[in-house]
């Protein structure tokens, strides 16, 4: 049928008119679950109990567990709503479904009859496959292009778009935006996903312990995108200042600086400065800094996380220091 973004998706439900199939997929889980509950605004909330299945297809490891988990998709679909337009049912961990481990007789039995459901899908059920990735060169894939409404999650074309995806990843991390602190992430990032998944986390382990990310938590983290000079981050360090020191690092980042010229940055304030400014923290930041390190040699975690997390407890025994 069509590939559609996510937003255009949602006007389809808010429209209550979506089409009979959809496949969800790409590596951004949270879009993906977060689409896919949507999906349920189809159905009155009183009467979901009885029309919203949701199907977990990760334990279809087997051709009989296949078949057998083909079987119920096939009699959730079919099933007549009940005092409701039409059913919804979301299958998760689709890719089971769509590129079965092992081949065998009742596999096979299992994907013909799945094939025959999206060659002529029920007018009264709309089916949502969320699959992390699938294969684009597979019989099933290529019908699906023919008969089902495809989505790419993690693909960005508007600020709108950005916008909410700012929006759903503080809620993910059990917090919540003001509208127009999103806005001015998205607008500062645009649709680039990289960087807004690296400003949203950064934004987060700043306001850590707020229910409220404000827009003054925006424009104290995010800044432009240029780099005004290369100590800036170890300045704000020594001042305290955690929002700067983190803005400052994500510019040094961003413009391709190596993870280990970094904390040598940070291992020369913490041995250059902290004897004066801060003496009692001295020993607790060095040992952020030894455990920094490792954890890069070992690979155990994402480098940006890493050095923004030793950012902030550099800053916060800065802080600690001034307060006395």
């Amino acid at each position: 049928m069509a590939a559609l973004s996510a937003a255009a998706v949602r006007k389809q439900v808010a429209a209550g008119s979506p089409d009979s199939i959809y496949l969800l997929f790409g590596e951004d889980e949270i879009e993906k679950s977060a689409l896919a509950a949507d999906f349920s605004a189809l159905v009155e909330e009183g009467l979901r109990a009885f029309n919203v299945d949701r199907i977990h297809a990760g334990e279809y490891t087997t051709g009989d567990r296949l078949i057998d988990g083909v079987a119920g998709i096939l009699d959730a679909v079919r099933t007549l709503p009940m005092m409701a337009p039409r059913r919804v049912v979301v299958v998760m961990q689709a890719e089971t479904l769509l590129a079965p481990k092992r081949e065998s007789d009742a596999a096979l039995r299992a994907m013909e009859q799945l094939e025959a459901l999206v060659r002529e899908p029920e007018p009264t059920a709309t089916l949502v496959l969320v699959a992390t990735a699938v294969d684009k060169r597979s019989r099933i894939f290529k019908l699906l292009l023919k008969q089902a409404t495809i989505v790419e999650c993690g693909v960005l074309e508007t600020l709108d778009d950005a916008e909410r995806w700012v929006q759903t990843r503080v809620s993910a991390a059990g917090a919540a935006i003001d509208p127009a602190a999103a806005r001015l992430v998205a607008q500062r990032a645009g649709v680039d996903v990289k960087r807004l998944r690296a400003d949203v986390e950064r934004l987060v382990l700043y306001a850590l312990g707020q229910k409220q990310i404000a827009l003054e938590d925006v424009r104290a983290v995010i800044g432009p995108a240029a780099l005004q000079d290369d100590w800036a981050m170890t300045n704000a360090i020594e001042a305290g200042l955690t929002g700067e020191a983190l803005r400052q690092l994500a510019l040094i980042l961003d413009a391709g600086a190596p993870a280990e010229k970094v904390l040598g940055q940070l291992g020369w304030v913490v041995r250059a400065k902290f004897p004066a400014l801060a003496p009692a923290e001295v020993g607790p930041a060095v040992e952020a800094l030894f455990r920094t390190d490792l954890d890069l040699k070992r690979s155990a975690g994402d480098a940006r996380i890493l050095l923004e997390r030793l950012v902030v407890e550099l800053c916060g025994g800065k802080r600690t220091a001034r307060r006395w």
